[in-house]
């Protein structure tokens, strides 16, 4: 058995940026898991820049984003394990591991961060008909073999789905020789970065057909065609709209889903809506000294967010440490309300003195919309928007003179959207 302050599992964006500001507190005992044989998770893969514009104020690759934060680990002292694959997580903070040094052994640590990401979903999980030919990729996957393996799955494309990484792929296709020939969205609209879908489709000409979905896939040993079709308000195909195109490649862009097996297996709560656990707004989850950050929380549009989070996660880890008898059971809710999908956090401690900031995301796209805070149906804060899309987080915050009347009151804090209610703009 080894011993260590605080266990990361995940060493991407998230894991780091939690163990750096853990150590800024402080800790010093500090252990990263990582199954990879580098740090930086999806990052590494993410050459084109755009990111680090809110976190350090100019446009970074993804690679770039990621060495910021290893050169700091490398410094540190954190002790670093890579190539070392987490199977379990206890709720008494035991973690199971193994790795070609050490074999199988077991981490008990004071506190816990899950920092494990998320993953694609693939083929198996949205039932396509039609044969199982090879060329069928995700976007994550092309992602990887152009970006890190220089190598070009086919030369004719269509993307199922407009999340951002398929949107970037499909620039990045065109950018290699190969012809993009349709981006389909089920959803009447794209589920990516408004910046995306102008500088990734539009700049380049290619199609984007929402309300579309592929409904056959024709092949023998390699993808031929596929048909696509239109799709009505309940997302079933209409017959009679079937179209066909020729292509060799179909890349799936289709949703992320957060990385929580081992989360799972704590028998920590669960988020239905996110993927993710249910966490304060400490990001801690039900069980206490476990907490969670990143895109194994809630899927984020941007690292910067991840980042932000992450940090917060490592603080709170680490006062954790040195007040465990300073841990609060008694929360109030935060109730996702009219076109509000969920919120992070789900609830707040009724001893924070503190600001707290909520993210949440939109149902649909809003236009000229208004963002309210109640108070058992009254207006405590609202902002204005010319727009909310699904595919972009929003956050509010609420100070602790704000959260003090919820508090007093004893009642849920409640966040929707719509058009009438604002009485404080900011």
């Amino acid at each position: 058995m080894f011993h260590t302050d605080i266990a990361i599992i995940g060493g991407g964006p998230a894991g780091m940026a939690a163990a750096l500001a853990a150590l800024e507190k402080g800790i010093n005992n500090i252990t990263i898991l990582e199954r990879d044989n580098r740090t930086g998770g999806i990052l590494n893969q993410c050459i084109h820049d755009g990111f680090g514009l809110h976190y350090f104020g100019e446009r970074l690759t993804g690679p770039e984003y990621a060495t910021r934060f290893l050169d700091r680990i490398k410094k540190s002292g954190i002790t670093l394990m890579l190539n070392t694959m987490v199977t379990d997580v206890s709720d008494q903070k035991i973690i199971t591991a193994v790795n070609e040094e050490k074999g199988l052994f077991q981490l008990s640590a004071k506190a816990v961060i899950m920092a494990t990401g998320c993953r694609e979903r693939a083929r198996g999980a949205l039932n396509i008909p039609g044969t199982r030919p090879a060329g069928i990729y995700t976007a994550g996957t092309i992602q990887r073999l152009i970006n890190m393996e220089g190598l070009i799955p086919g030369k004719n494309i269509v993307i199922l789905g407009s999340g951002d990484i398929g949107l970037i792929m499909a620039r990045r296709l065109t950018l290699e020789g190969a012809n993009v020939k349709a981006v389909c969205e089920i959803m009447p609209y794209s589920s990516g970065l408004t910046r995306n879908i102008v500088q990734c489709l539009y700049d380049y000409d290619i199609p984007l057909k929402l309300s579309h979905t592929v409904t056959n896939i024709f092949g023998k040993n390699r993808v031929e065609k596929v048909e696509i079709s239109k799709v009505d308000d309940n997302f079933k195909p209409i017959p009679g709209t079937q179209e066909f195109i020729d292509c060799d490649t179909l890349v799936l862009s289709v949703g992320l889903i957060p990385e929580n097996d081992i989360t799972e297996g704590t028998g920590i709560i669960m988020n239905n809506a996110t993927g993710g656990p249910l966490t304060d707004n400490n990001l801690m989850t039900h069980v206490p000294g476990i907490f969670s950050c990143g895109n194994c929380l809630h899927v984020h549009d941007l690292v910067d967010y991840v980042t932000e989070e992450s940090i917060l996660a490592g603080q709170s880890a680490a006062e954790f440490i040195y007040h465990p008898e300073n841990i609060n059971q008694n929360f109030l809710e935060i109730l996702s309300g009219k076109n509000v999908r969920y919120t992070v956090p789900a609830y707040v401690s009724k001893d924070t003195k503190n600001d707290v900031t909520i993210l949440f995301r939109v149902t649909n796209p809003l236009k000229d919309c208004t963002i309210c805070v109640k108070l058992e149906g009254s207006v405590v804060k609202s902002i204005k928007r010319a727009k909310c899309t699904p595919g972009e987080m929003e956050k509010i915050k609420l100070t602790s003179d704000q959260l003090k009347n919820f508090i007093d009151k004893n009642a849920p804090v409640t966040i929707e959207i719509n058009n009438t209610c604002y009485s404080y703009v900011e």
